[in-house]
């Protein structure tokens, strides 16, 4: 049986097809009554699923083309084979997630991101986009278009996603700094000044102990913490061959925004995860009330990193209109554990307004509050999928 990348979700489709070019995936998506896209599959919950068909695109076409600023690429290319396509090239992506191994659709349609007080989510460097709709059509569409902005992050609620154009930039390199060691206090009280210390900052944190700042800068940056004197993995015990290159040594930036490398195992491997994004003037208050609930936490969490997120206008992005923070959790392997103390994490972060992660374990499924634009999306997803051949239980449950 098919199942995701933490092996906490077992799919229930009846089949999972494999097309071989776009006129197969359209004749394909014409003659199903359900379609779900499934990327690489590093969704925690059950967001890809469905009851009808799963269609994988790693067999599609894999032509990756540079006009300009911009690369059309096959929505199942992940980052990291797009990152060393570009690098060799002399071009960069704007930003990165921590780990190099997703495909680029299933990213921007759940909004995933990287970190910098200055960098929107993935889904912002998102210029067109090409799918196949509920009728086996092909449909284009480009920034500035009407319907675009509730088409980017969208859950696979419109169609199939087969190719995407991204923006671009020059080449540049980048800086990792590890402080292992800061007091939490320090951070808590600084946390404005810590994040905008790099390019790129994670705080690595169990709510119970010091903290862990990860800066990725394009310029020497000398923080008042002690630099780790080694190479560190967020994660005690776990190979540190892993992580990609620290010291403050400059180099590439597909090499340093991620923090692992594309040929290694990404984080624990055995993990769920959870994240939640809120404005970051509600920061403080979250932060201190989820240390309160510390003793809680720690004996279910690997580790949380906190991250910053640009504010965006994209109608189902967590940082759509507000700059957020994102606290992320890894947690163990513990469905029921896991799943018990969500709700009283929930109880105090929605109301500072924080929206979960699409692609993460969350309990709420009150949406419609926490998103101004939802009613909208529902418009859009009713015009383009009236029979409802994209939908499955996820998006079902969802109000």
């Amino acid at each position: 049986m098919e199942q995701n990348w933490a092996g906490n979700i077992a799919y229930q489709a009846r089949e999972v097809a494999r097309p071989r070019s776009v006129d197969a995936l359209r004749q394909l998506v014409a003659d199903r009554d359900r379609v779900r896209a499934l990327g690489s599959r590093h969704s925690f919950n059950d967001l890809a699923d469905g009851q009808g068909t799963l269609v994988s695109l790693e067999e599609m076409p894999d032509e990756i083309v540079v006009t300009g600023q911009q690369v059309s690429v096959p929505a199942g290319v992940r980052y990291g084979v797009l990152a060393e396509f570009l690098a060799e090239r002399g071009l960069a992506l704007p930003n990165m997630a921590s780990l190099p191994h997703i495909s680029v659709a299933g990213a921007i349609a759940t909004a995933t991101h990287g970190s910098g007080d200055g960098n929107g989510c993935l889904s912002t460097a998102v210029a067109g986009l090409e799918l196949v709709t509920s009728s086996g059509g092909l449909r284009t569409l480009w920034r500035g278009d009407p319907e675009f902005a509730g088409s980017v992050v969208a859950l696979g609620a419109l169609g199939v996603i087969t190719r995407v154009t991204l923006d671009v930039r020059p080449a540049f390199e980048v800086r990792q700094q590890v402080y292992p060691s800061v007091p939490w206090s320090t951070v808590a009280g600084e946390l404005a000044e810590v994040f905008a210390s790099g390019y790129s900052v994670s705080v690595f944190t169990d709510w119970v102990g010091p903290a862990q700042v990860w800066v990725k800068s394009l310029d020497p940056v000398a923080l008042p913490y002690t630099p780790a004197d080694g190479p560190v993995h967020m994660l005690p015990g776990e190979s540190v061959a892993a992580v990609t290159e620290q010291g403050g040594v400059p180099g590439p930036w597909l090499d340093r925004l991620p923090h692992f490398r594309l040929g290694h195992k990404p984080s624990a491997g055995a993990e769920l995860q959870s994240e939640y994004l809120l404005p970051r003037d509600s920061a403080p208050e979250a932060l201190a009330r989820l240390r309160e609930m510390g003793p809680r936490i720690a004996p279910l969490l690997q580790i949380t990193e906190l991250r910053t997120v640009a504010a965006d206008t994209l109608w189902l992005s967590p940082a759509g209109g507000r700059d957020v923070l994102g606290i992320h959790f890894t947690w163990k392997l513990d469905v029921p554990g896991v799943t018990g103390l969500l709700p009283d994490i929930e109880a105090v972060l929605l109301p500072l307004g924080a929206r979960p992660h699409w692609g993460k374990l969350f309990h709420t499924s009150e949406i419609s509050t926490l998103y101004p634009r939802w009613t909208d999306f529902l418009e859009l997803r009713a015009h383009h999928d009236p029979k409802g051949k994209f939908t499955n239980p996820f998006l079902d449950r969802l109000t």
